[in-house]
């Protein structure tokens, strides 16, 4: 079986923009055009490749075409900077990167590699490999150290966390100091239902496991706002937090209870030429920032 390009570029423009109208107006022709492109490829394949809806969604093998168009894309890339006259399409890079280290580090990284367009999904470190195992990235940011099938593995060095909260919190919830019993009455900022730090912190700490009352809150940086807020406390990442820990805004839970989890870049080995530069700005730029 063949793939048209044509027909592979409408369908990833539409699970990038989520729409027909959103395809056609970043690749500029009808919308009309569109849906008959779509149509012929799933007829190709001989399945459904979208979920239509607001937005529209791919299916597990509509996401693995689109991501085969981002390869072929970086392939082109990197030929063309042996060939000057061939005029490759812009690489895009799907990428899975934990929300903590896009918070901290990992902008920085891909800001060294120019005339590449990124489309980073966002997940937990524990979790961001599966989208490798599901061919829908190329390339992840994981605490998972064993190579996935067809990938390298590269050390980046530990994120560090501190269990933290602001002073007015700790007075308020921690009078006694900080109990199995008091915790399990605190509220504790997590950030989605796949969080498990707070709770791996606590029993290695007081060797318990609790459920205490809770604010789910997706994003990095807002877990410190909310910390120096005293919502709760929450495993701030350490970086994040230099300055607030120095300043006495934030404190610790419990004094040198730090906790790390290694991290590392898992990319696919087929590529791994072509992405010699973002591998090379990632190792760098982890290793000067991470503990």
């Amino acid at each position: 079986m063949t793939l048209d390009y044509a027909h592979l570029a409408a369908l990833a423009a539409i699970l990038r923009t989520g729409s027909f109208e959103g395809a056609a107006g970043a690749l500029g022709v009808t919308q009309s055009a569109i849906s008959q492109r779509l149509k012929m490829l799933e007829e190709r394949v001989g399945m459904p490749l979208v979920l239509r809806g607001t937005p529209c969604q791919g299916t597990e093998t509509g996401r693995r075409l689109a991501a085969h168009l981002d390869q072929v894309g970086l392939l082109e890339g990197a030929l063309a900077r042996d060939l000057s006259k061939l005029s490759p399409r812009t690489a895009r890079l799907r990428i899975a990167v934990t929300a903590d280290s896009l918070a901290t580090w990992f902008l920085k990284a891909v800001a060294e590699v120019p005339d590449v367009l990124f489309d980073l999904v966002i997940d937990d470190q524990d979790f961001s490999a599966d989208w490798l195992r599901r061919g829908e990235v190329i390339a992840a940011v994981t605490a998972h150290e064993a190579p996935i099938s067809g990938c390298d593995s590269l050390s980046l060095g530990p994120m560090g966390y501190v269990a933290s909260a602001s002073p007015a919190y700790m007075a308020r919830h921690f009078p006694n100091g900080v109990t199995a019993e008091a915790i399990a009455q605190a509220p504790v900022l997590i950030f989605d239902a796949k969080d498990r730090l707070q709770h791996i912190w606590t029993s290695q700490n007081l060797g318990v496991t609790t459920t205490p009352p809770s604010h789910r809150l997706p994003s990095a940086t807002g877990f410190v706002e909310a910390s120096l807020l005293g919502l709760g406390w929450g495993m701030n990442p350490e970086p994040l937090i230099r300055p607030h820990l120095a300043s006495g805004a934030l404190v610790p839970l419990l004094e040198n209870t730090p906790y790390e989890t290694p991290l590392f870049w898992q990319s696919s080995r087929l590529l791994a030429p072509a992405l010699a530069p973002l591998t090379k700005a990632v190792r760098r730029v982890a290793h000067s920032h991470l503990k």
